[in-house]
């Protein structure tokens, strides 16, 4: 063999060896492994940023950044500031999925405004109850029964009560009137990979969302008094049925959010202060959840882990929460949570940072449902951060305030 040739396989050899030493087998495994993982069949959508609409996880750690947690198994999740609307990590952000009852994070943000004082009172009806997907999560809604406005808020975020928002959207002026509403404002926020098709969530054909728009949902709606508390409400009594002849009773209903109440293998996330989890067969488990600590606030939503342990939703999210806390400051943000558009066209931008442009005619097109609010900047909106601890007498919730940029949200102050 000529001395040339052993020369160039001498080199050849030590450079694959060195390929070997960097990567080693447990990485090519895991690379087989995402490979097996179901991923995005269409271009995504890039608002908030071009990577956001890029396949696969986008994070680029710093110096002294944590690495992401192993064997996250969803195919879709978010971790955001909650302040600066910076997206610090993200997987398949924009991937349009079934969103199960994370959906009445949309629903309340839309509704709840309208059905004031949520000291009103209304006496249901068989029609109001009729249409409810077969197998839906109910609170215990009875025809020919009166509940206070509060109450039905309760039944939704408490118990995912179907029976309620089917109630609460015949309020407000019926089922197909709610779910055009909720299509108005997912577009006035900017939330564009989401179809509204049922208020409920209940998985219905077309009807999709995103784990970046389901954040933006979240943030839009703890910026609503009401919404903060029954978000982050852990128990309440419930009107229960009147029985003739005696004095109708109440019964207790219980946040079916785990970072909140926790369960078997799963405990109270420290400084959890909401927003809402949900399940249908199409969905599996889905989760948005908003944390507080050391001054700084994170949004995190997960959507269809594969996981086949118990509780595996509520589970990632809290170890891509103990993440962001910890990686916050250190790492180059890979997005941004967009504003409303109504807030954009008071500055005279582009209705989304990053959008294309269909997006940009569709957002330009789209009918905005927030209300503007009154002249002049404000700079402060009031939000929960706390830290929410469930104890044997009760529970306790710290509230605080924390500011959010000027353009986060254009509405009067509640």
């Amino acid at each position: 063999m000529p001395a040339l040739k052993k020369t160039v396989l001498a080199v050849l050899s030590a450079a694959l060896l060195s390929v070997s030493a960097v990567c080693p087998a447990g990485a090519a495994e895991k690379d087989k492994t995402d490979d097996k993982q179901p991923k995005p069949t269409g271009p995504m959508s890039t608002v908030g940023g071009e990577r956001l609409g890029q396949i696969g996880t986008q994070v680029d750690l710093g110096p002294g950044a944590p690495v992401l947690p192993k064997d996250l198994s969803a195919r879709s999740w978010i971790v955001a500031d909650a302040e600066n609307g910076e997206v610090l990590a993200s997987h398949n952000a924009h991937w349009r999925l079934p969103p199960a009852s994370t959906l009445k994070m949309l629903f309340a943000d839309t509704v709840l405004p309208a059905l004031q004082p949520k000291s009103m009172t209304h006496l249901v009806t068989e029609d109001e109850l009729a249409g409810i997907g077969a197998g839906s999560s109910l609170v215990g809604v009875k025809e020919d029964h009166s509940y206070t406005v509060h109450d039905l808020w309760l039944g939704v975020f408490l118990r995912s009560g179907n029976d309620a928002v089917h109630v609460l959207s015949e309020m407000y002026g019926g089922v197909p009137a709610t779910v055009a509403a909720m299509q108005r404002h997912a577009e006035e926020l900017q939330a564009l990979d989401t179809t509204v098709v049922s208020p409920d969530g209940y998985d219905a054909p077309h009807q999709v969302s995103s784990a970046y728009d389901l954040t933006l949902f979240a943030r839009s709606g703890m910026q609503k008094a009401d919404f903060r508390e029954y978000a982050a409400t852990a128990t309440a009594e419930f009107p229960g049925e009147q029985k003739k002849g005696k004095k109708r009773k109440s019964f207790e209903i219980q946040n079916t959010n785990r970072l909140i109440t926790g369960d078997i293998g799963v405990d109270p996330y420290k400084g959890i202060a909401g927003v809402k989890n949900g399940y249908t067969t199409q969905a599996g488990n889905t989760f948005t959840g908003i944390a507080e600590r050391d001054g700084k606030v994170l949004l995190v939503t997960v959507m269809k882990p594969s996981a086949e342990e118990s509780h595996a939703v509520y589970k990632e999210a809290a170890h891509l929460l103990d993440w962001g806390f910890s990686a916050s400051g250190k790492v180059t943000p890979v997005g941004e949570l967009v504003p409303p558009k109504s807030a954009v066209a008071v500055k005279g931008s582009e209705p989304a940072a990053g959008a294309g442009k269909a997006e940009k005619k569709h957002a330009a097109a789209a009918t905005a449902t927030a209300p503007a609010g009154s002249g002049g900047a404000w700079t402060a909106l009031s939000v929960v951060g706390g830290v929410l601890v469930v104890l044997a007498a009760g529970v306790f919730l710290v509230n605080r305030r924390w500011p959010l940029p000027a353009l986060a949200r254009r509405l009067p102050r509640r």
